[in-house]
């Protein structure tokens, strides 16, 4: 049998965790190492499975099929397309560089006789979200799917409810019951859309008598496989709501801001750039898939919801005054440019929306890490609390503007790419919804400038007259993200050539093709 190569990549994080958690409590330091090298020998096989994977071959490969709960027809399967390969590498890369940005955010305190924050925890929890994410990115059993998407809601609640800002880690009673107040909001959004799907992964399985991915699309496409239109369109909307919590999609997003305003910057990180994005590549590999007719019907309504995100999420990201929940409505608009690619139902949408997965996940990742640094030096997220800390800390000050010119999709830098990919997909089947989305672009211009202007020019703030610029760490973990941004903003066909033939697939799988053009070529 050949080697578990899958299995193997989620796995090494699973045993990392439990290593991690296990070290003794005195061993703060040993307890980091082992959980930076267990992420950094994960990325390693992310490479490998990167390498392996053959664009131009089946659909799905590195396959790996094993009975489990025979019974009830549940299997352990794996398997990768382009699109689940290019974000299990984008996992796993991020993985290290929020181990690193982290690296002092749970080392324990004392208040008093109190002494809480267990270090070890904290970088357990971070490789065990990064296990669940990885295996949620290979699964092709539905059933399996569903408990490892449910299952990463248990580490994110402890991330985010039990490590915090510079406010909590001098024992503010009201930041702790702000975080405790996000954390449970996180938890209860996730699981009642975890829930409502579960009613329907046990209606596919009433229908289609087992939760295999391959075997049901294939019966669906041979006609074996016979689905009532009220009872797909039901079964859809059951995963459709748990993917647009995840994801998170207009008007189900509100936990977002909260989550992402009070945990640590690399917890932070950890949600938008990492765990929400199974939420959308679900709804490319299972709603799409197992749906195409269902998914079809629902397209307007979805267009004008990913729309709504798009404006609503850029207008709140103008005018906030905290840092976080800027970069976290800003993500919400994004969110919302991905989910229209994806039901713009073109290639060129599709291909944008996951190349904006992959390009969005680093560049939220550059600004929101620089911006955690800039956070710890003053204590605080108030863009108010700062100004002229490009002449104290330029470093600094120089990778935060190009985090925000990738956020602002400055051409030149990854996220253009997806973004104009999608405009375009969009626009040659729904003209005024491409229009409409267009005006995101301007507002983040917006939103952006304005917060480099109000927090990075202007007069030197006695607050930050003696801010330290960026130290060796934190330039280790910034500066392969700012090269990132660059080399993919001036030369994406490496992510391109991967996922484009699993795009046209999807799209064969809800009978769509291309629009044809509407005006014909001058002579």
């Amino acid at each position: 049998m050949s080697f578990p190569l899958l299995t193997a990549t989620a796995a090494l994080p699973a045993l990392g965790a439990v290593a991690t958690a296990a070290v003794p409590a005195a061993q703060r330091t040993a307890a980091k190492w082992l959980a930076l090298l267990v992420s950094l020998a994960t990325l390693a096989l992310g490479i490998t499975v990167l390498v392996r994977f053959d664009p131009g071959g089946d659909r799905y490969q590195l396959t790996e099929s094993h009975a489990w709960i025979a019974d009830f027809g549940v299997r352990y399967e794996l398997g990768v397309d382009g699109i689940a390969v290019a974000l299990l590498a984008l996992t796993a890369l991020l993985i290290p560089f929020v181990i690193l940005a982290g690296w002092h955010d749970a080392d324990p305190l004392e208040t008093g006789n109190k002494r809480w924050r267990p270090t070890q925890g904290f970088f357990a929890l971070i490789l065990a979200v990064e296990a669940m994410v990885i295996i949620s990115f290979e699964a092709t059993d539905v059933f399996l799917f569903y408990i490892f998407f449910e299952a990463m809601l248990i580490p994110m609640y402890f991330l985010i409810g039990g490590f915090g800002d510079s406010a909590h880690e001098h024992g503010d009673e009201a930041a702790a019951t702000q975080r405790s107040y996000a954390a449970v909001k996180f938890l209860l959004y996730n699981l009642v859309g975890g829930l409502i799907m579960l009613a329907a992964v046990i209606g596919l399985y009433v229908v289609a008598g087992n939760f295999s991915l391959a075997e049901i699309a294939q019966a669906r496409a041979n006609g074996s496989l016979h689905m009532a239109t009220s009872t797909e369109r039901w079964l859809f909307l059951g995963f459709f709501f748990a993917f647009a919590v995840k994801a998170p999609l207009w008007p189900l997003h509100t936990w977002l801001p909260n989550a992402m305003g009070e945990a640590t910057a690399p917890v932070a990180v950890l949600i938008t750039a990492v765990v929400d994005k199974v939420g959308t590549f679900a709804m490319l590999r299972f709603c799409l898939q197992l749906f195409p007719n269902a998914s079809k019907w629902a397209t307007p309504v979805i267009l004008v919801l990913a729309v709504i995100s798009i404006i609503y999420g850029a207008l709140l990201a103008v005018g906030q005054r905290d840092i976080k929940r800027l970069v976290a409505y800003a993500s919400i608009s994004h969110f919302g440019f991905i989910v229209l690619g994806i039901f713009a139902m073109t290639s060129q949408g599709q291909s944008g929306a996951t190349l904006y997965m992959v390009n969005h996940g680093i560049s939220t990742a550059a600004l929101m890490l620089v911006a955690g640094f800039l956070i710890s030096r003053r204590g605080s997220r108030l863009i108010a609390d700062y100004g002229g800390v490009q002449k104290v800390a330029p470093v600094l000050a120089g990778t935060f503007l190009i985090g925000g010119l990738a956020t602002l999709s400055l051409p030149g830098l990854a996220p253009f790419v997806s973004e104009f990919l999608v405009l375009v997909g969009t626009f040659s089947r729904y003209p005024a919804i491409g229009i409409i989305a267009t005006f995101g672009i301007v507002l983040a211009a917006l939103y952006t400038l304005v917060l480099y202007q109000r927090t990075m020019t202007g007069p030197v703030k006695p607050e930050v007259a003696s801010m330290p610029d960026l130290r060796p760490r934190e330039l280790l973990v910034v500066a392969p993200l700012i090269v990132l941004l660059v080399f993919l903003g001036v030369y994406p066909k490496p992510v391109t050539d991967i996922v484009n033939p699993s795009v046209k697939q999807t799209l064969s799988d809800v009978h769509k093709k291309d629009p044809k053009p509407s005006v014909e070529a001058a002579k």
